[in-house]
């Protein structure tokens, strides 16, 4: 059961904050039942403000060793119309170095604006292709994080069908946003099922603390991760229902370690 950092930026977001609270925190969520982390803080090649190697052995120490890690860089509107993201793919190289550096196994394109039409679709599909290809050369896996405008209709389609179909297993994988994708009309267990094996990581979140809403059916979300191909589970809270978003983690975590369907 991993946590994702972003769910505690109010106290980690800075590189002054997580020089600041990263022992006392990183701390209270492995005693919360967190046996590791996604990051969601790289930027010009360190993680909050550490150089990659310590980034990591901080986590590590924690007991909360870097699973995965966000981040992105979409196309700017004229390599969008172009196709040309040659440009792109040299930033791609000095994060995939940087991830490396650190051991991170996986690394997720977090976020993907809106697309318009299938032209669109077919460049972004190909370049995270292209994206996924060389974090395959440098031994970490690529994946796509959704959100709920991946499954608004295009035509005939989805942003999340399209990726799924037009790009290889081998190179890109898919961390499903639960949450999100009930928010966009989504059945999570219906993509699992049509698409195996495809969603390697995937994100367990409510719209607070975890089966707090009602509105996700988590236990056939977990019952399917065989068939999802699904190797590891982050919790996510983007907010939480207090304040405390420490006291959100924490009872999140209970109620995951508690359901007798999570493995």
């Amino acid at each position: 059961m991993a946590v994702q950092l972003y769910s505690v930026r109010s106290l980690l977001g800075t590189p002054e904050l997580f020089g600041k609270n990263h022992a006392y925190v990183l701390s209270r969520l492995s005693q919360m039942g967190y046996t590791g982390s996604e990051a969601a803080s790289y930027e010009n090649g360190k993680f909050s403000g550490q150089e990659p190697a310590a980034f990591a052995r901080i986590l590590k120490d924690a007991g909360l060793p870097l699973i995965s890690s966000h981040t992105t860089r979409p196309l700017t509107a004229a390599e969008l119309a172009s196709g040309d993201f040659s440009q792109a793919l040299a930033w791609w190289d000095a994060c995939i170095a940087a991830h490396k550096a650190a051991g991170i196994p996986r690394l997720v394109m977090s976020y993907y604006p809106a697309l318009r039409d299938t032209t669109e679709m077919k460049t972004v599909a190909a370049y995270l292709e292209a994206i996924g290809q060389k974090c395959n050369q440098a031994g970490i896996r690529f994946g796509y994080h959704s959100h709920n405008h991946e499954f608004r209709r295009i035509g005939d389609t989805t942003m999340m069908d399209w990726f799924i179909s037009h790009t290889r297993p081998e190179n890109v994988f898919f961390e499903m946003d639960v949450y999100w994708a009930v928010v966009g009309g989504a059945s999570p267990v219906e993509y699992m099922q049509k698409y195996a094996g495809r969603f390697e990581l995937m994100h367990i979140k409510d719209k607070y603390e975890i089966g707090q809403s009602g509105m996700v059916g988590f236990d056939a979300i977990f019952r399917n991760f065989g068939r999802a191909g699904t190797k590891a589970f982050v919790v996510e809270l983007e907010r939480a229902s207090t304040p405390n978003i420490l006291k959100g983690l924490r009872e999140s975590a209970l109620y995951l370690r508690k359901a007798t369907y999570v493995p």
